[in-house]
């Protein structure tokens, strides 16, 4: 391995993975359509809203008797609105192998307060044993662990003459990987992740089932106005056209809508996977070859395609006390940022140390092959002032 800095830089350094990188040749004046100043509830701005879920059930290849909703706050608010509006008619299996699926444990466990959750956990780079899940009750999973790089390889251990319903936290999955909308009763996500849109916004999918349990469980606790989805006992259809709960910026729509446009032209759904995939390839492709580092995830059928979490192996570095080989691994983003060559590449604060690098659809390929190059070299340089020290 040799310290010399290398002779090119990726042409777009955001591999944060959220808010991610915009799309290849994003610019604000692919956003002058947008009703900036106008009401929501216009005719224009609800037309706007309308072609955004128009565009997402095209994309993503959701079926025609499906619900597709904006909501608010994210994919957070979408995954919270489900829960809060769905859980407590049957028992639940919470399922959590990163924070985020932590975070839905809690949120059942400490403020829904349900008594008849079972909680299935795997530490960081596992998933758990997906035959012990119990689908007379509801489930509640994140199918890509944006914080640990793990994914669920399908949806095959779903069976689909379930009892209860499955909800599915799928935000780093959405766009990159394929969903089998038949064994997904809610899908949520946000529009900063695989299409690089902008932050505040969530969508939920509803599948008749979803919404047949809407219209039939009142759930037994006050339930706050942004998670609302029936009104006297009955699904509010509006939010299901663009008649929003609360005010959404129609900035951040017209964003959404030029991310869904670029993935339409590009070929779609496919050409989406097949980026992520190629991305993670290249990443794949120089892991294999380098001695000091590994993927986070503990095996390849569950390595996720768009939070691409690695680990530091190399024996001199492990051999270091667990504080060490943290400080150690802060220098290599910090190296690389103040380069301007890789922004927001830390692992995540939860999760073991490490690196954690965006390969969804809006990065390019040839800028993550480039990547692992001042990967290596950050890598040396940091070692090697180390092991000096």
């Amino acid at each position: 391995m040799t310290n010399a800095m290398p002779g090119q830089k990726p042409v777009n350094a955001n591999f944060s993975s959220g808010p991610c990188a915009k799309r290849p040749g994003w610019n604000l004046q692919n956003l002058k359509d947008a009703p900036l100043g106008r009401s929501h509830r216009a005719k224009v701005g609800k037309a706007k809203l309308q072609l955004a879920i128009d565009l997402t059930r095209e994309i993503l290849q959701v079926p025609a008797n499906y619900r597709i909703g904006i909501v608010p706050a994210s994919d957070t608010g979408a995954v919270e609105m489900a829960m809060w509006s769905l859980l407590g008619a049957r028992g639940v299996d919470m399922l959590a192998w990163e924070s985020f699926g932590e975070g839905w444990v809690t949120d059942v466990a400490k403020q829904l307060k349900l008594k008849d959750a079972r909680v299935l956990k795997a530490g960081y780079g596992d998933i758990v044993d997906l035959k012990t899940v119990n689908f007379d009750n509801d489930v509640v999973f994140t199918w890509n662990g944006t914080t640990s790089g793990v994914r669920v390889p399908n949806a095959d251990w779903i069976p689909a003459d379930r009892k209860g319903l499955t909800i599915c936290d799928a935000t780093s999955a959405a766009f990159a990987q394929r969903l089998d909308y038949s064994k997904l009763d809610v899908v949520t996500f946000s529009w900063q992740k695989v299409l690089g849109g902008e932050a505040a916004h969530g969508m939920i999918i509803l599948s008749p089932r979803a919404v047949e349990r809407l219209n039939t469980f009142n759930p037994p606790w006050p339930m706050p106005k942004i998670f609302r989805m029936t009104n006297n006992g009955k699904l509010i259809e509006g939010i299901f056209v663009g008649d929003t709960i609360n005010t959404p910026s129609m900035l951040c729509v017209e964003d959404y809508i030029d991310a869904l446009q670029w993935s339409k032209q590009i070929g779609g759904l496919d050409a989406l996977i097949g980026r992520a995939d190629a991305n993670t390839k290249a990443i794949a492709d120089w892991a294999a070859k380098t001695p000091w580092v590994d993927f986070l995830a503990n095996g390849a059928d569950i390595r996720s395609n768009t939070s691409v979490c690695l680990k530091i192996v190399d024996p001199a570095i492990t051999a270091l006390s667990a504080d060490a080989q943290a400080a150690f691994v802060k220098q290599l983003p910090a190296l690389l940022e103040k380069e301007k060559v890789a922004y927001d590449i830390d692992g995540y604060r939860d999760a073991p140390p490490g690196l954690r690098i965006w390969c969804g659809a809006t990065v390019e390929a040839s800028d993550v092959a480039v990547l692992t190059q001042w990967l290596d070299w950050a890598f040396a340089k940091a070692k090697a002032e180390t092991i000096k020290a």
